[in-house]
């Protein structure tokens, strides 16, 4: 059947409009460094994720599962961003030695008060929440600019992988965030470590920031 040509142009319209909207997260991906960091062996993991598996017991008695990468459609990067907003916008920082006396201490931030490592563990549990892959959301341990440790939630994506931190509001590429990447959890197993890039760099631990 033969369209009108309003209706060529109404479908051209909403064609240009999709991939625009989709080019929002490839236009980030498009990059001459590397979408993807390299992983090398594994190593110990924090202290601050072995005593939250102490407490959380029943959320780290998890199965292996094979690695998954989330196909980043444009919903799925507006629901990643409005996720990583509402953490950063209703948690108030807080070290864990004024939170709880302690120098480190991995938690659910739930009563409003947290550090990068709450931030992470709740951003985490809302994505799975929301029908995302395990496998796809790592807990990550950087340097920053500064040179202090952070943590920082690592999203794997068919397009790149994709940072959620606490100490800037925009979703960012790994590569774009100016920061030396540790290591962080292992796709198949979130019980298992896996250094990143130099393992001479793999000492380091993440602060309360």
């Amino acid at each position: 059947m033969k369209r009108s040509r309003a209706e060529t142009v109404r479908t051209g319209i909403a064609a240009a409009a999709l991939a625009a909207c989709l080019a929002i997260p490839a236009a980030k991906a498009a990059s001459e460094h590397p979408i993807f960091m390299s992983v090398s062996g594994g190593i110990r993991a924090p202290i601050g994720w072995i005593e939250f598996c102490s407490e959380y017991a029943p959320e780290c008695e998890t199965k292996p599962l094979e690695p998954r990468d989330v196909v980043l459609t444009a919903k799925a990067w507006k629901e990643m961003a409005r996720i990583n907003q509402w953490v950063n916008d209703t948690i108030k920082p807080i070290t864990d030695l004024e939170h709880w006396g302690v120098v480190e201490r991995w938690n659910y931030p739930d009563d409003g008060y947290g550090d990068c490592e709450d931030y992470v563990l709740l951003k985490r549990r809302m994505l799975m929440q929301a029908g995302w892959p395990r496998q796809a959301l790592l807990v990550t341990v950087v340097r920053d600019k500064r040179g202090d440790g952070h943590a920082v939630l690592t999203v794997k994506t068919d397009r790149g992988e994709y940072v959620l931190d606490n100490q800037n509001e925009e979703i960012l590429l790994w590569t774009e965030t100016g920061y030396r990447f540790v290591k962080r959890q292992s796709q198949r197993d979130p019980n298992v470590w896996v250094s990143l890039g130099d393992p001479r760099a793999a000492g380091a631990t993440a602060a309360s920031r």
